[in-house]
């Protein structure tokens, strides 16, 4: 059930952070897609009844167990380095082009 919950999220918003409300990492993501002004979808899953399970389906999905776990557009991005790097990347692209 977790499972297709899961993904239903991943594929009905743009950006999903699945955070636990207390993790500084998740904290550090969140902010971060807020100051560039990302609108994000936040499943705190220490807070969602089954929260558990979904954090279960998602390292059966992704092979990871930690928070946060990002999608973007559907795709797995990762946790904390996985967005700092793709924007990294995603700057240096925009300023190789000018």
């Amino acid at each position: 059930m977790a499972l297709p919950k899961a993904k239903e999220i991943i594929a009905t918003n743009p950006v999903v952070v699945f955070s636990k409300s207390y993790c500084p990492f998740c904290v550090s993501v969140k902010k971060l897609l807020t100051e560039i002004g990302a609108s994000f979808k936040a499943i705190e899953l220490d807070t969602e009844s089954d929260g558990s399970e979904i954090q279960s389906a998602l390292a059966e999905l992704t092979g990871l167990r930690t928070v946060p776990n990002v999608f973007i557009s559907g795709k797995h991005i990762g946790g904390c380095d996985g967005i700092i790097q793709q924007l990294l990347c995603t700057r240096m692209e925009i300023l190789s082009r000018c």
